[in-house]
């Protein structure tokens, strides 16, 4: 019997120290990306995409880290995005990789971005408001987002739905208003606090998280990225 009770309590041991693994505990523990912006672009990259060839030279890119509009403060960086929707539905977008995740699991991500705007959501342009007709997108990928040419356009290779609609990999957490009735810059916070994206990493234990704007605005929309939080558990 004593034998017995030994070896018991050597299995429970075995377990507890497996269960207090600190390189198990390494890969499932909570991430959380905070970015600035103020030191530099903390691995953030973007792109352009949702239009034809024929139009690359009138859509008018531009991505930069860049300083706040004076309205706002001038003295912090942001990173700064625009372009002007020639095609009907141009797709504008930042990226980054995150790494050290647990290939075996699926995670959820949750974001709060704080964004720069001077775009009242009554307003009236062409196609649409440029506030309320530009829908803010935020998600997560085990794949890097690309632009992607097919049949002369382009788009991108996220599931990111169409406009005001999400996909399977982005979701809508609003759109680019700035919360008062005059084109005046404002700082809004966007999250899907109540919404997480979910995403299973890829076999390297990476994913990649993704923010940008789906228009139905044809105009030109300038923002400004000013702080994006990612919390991936």
């Amino acid at each position: 019997m004593k034998k017995w009770m030994w070896w018991g309590c050597a299995a429970l041991a075995v377990v507890n120290l497996s269960a207090c693994d600190p390189q198990k505990d390494a890969v499932d523990a909570e991430k959380t990306v905070v970015s600035d912006f103020e030191s530099g672009t903390d691995d953030w990259s973007g792109d352009f995409a949702e239009y034809s060839t024929q139009q690359d030279d009138i859509m008018e890119f531009k991505l930069e880290r860049a300083s706040l509009p004076a309205a706002l403060d001038a003295s912090k960086k942001a990173m700064k995005i625009e372009g002007h929707n020639r095609s009907d539905d141009m797709f504008m977008y930042l990226k980054r990789k995150v790494t050290g995740l647990d290939p075996s699991r699926t995670y959820k991500v949750t974001f709060e971005i704080d964004l720069g705007t001077d775009y009242p959501a009554n307003s009236v342009g062409i196609g649409g408001s440029p506030g309320s007709s530009v829908y803010l997108k935020a998600g997560a990928s085990p794949n890097e987002p690309v632009k992607k040419l097919v049949d002369d356009f382009y788009t991108v290779t996220i599931d990111k739905g169409q406009q005001a609609v999400g996909g399977k990999e982005m979701i809508v957490i609003g759109d680019v208003s700035n919360g008062v009735e005059d084109f005046v810059y404002k700082l809004v916070k966007r999250t899907n606090s109540e919404t997480p994206v979910s995403v299973k990493p890829n076999a390297n234990g990476e994913i990649w998280l993704c923010v940008g704007t789906d228009s139905g605005f044809e105009g030109k929309s300038t923002l400004y990225y000013d702080k994006i939080k990612a919390v991936i558990k």
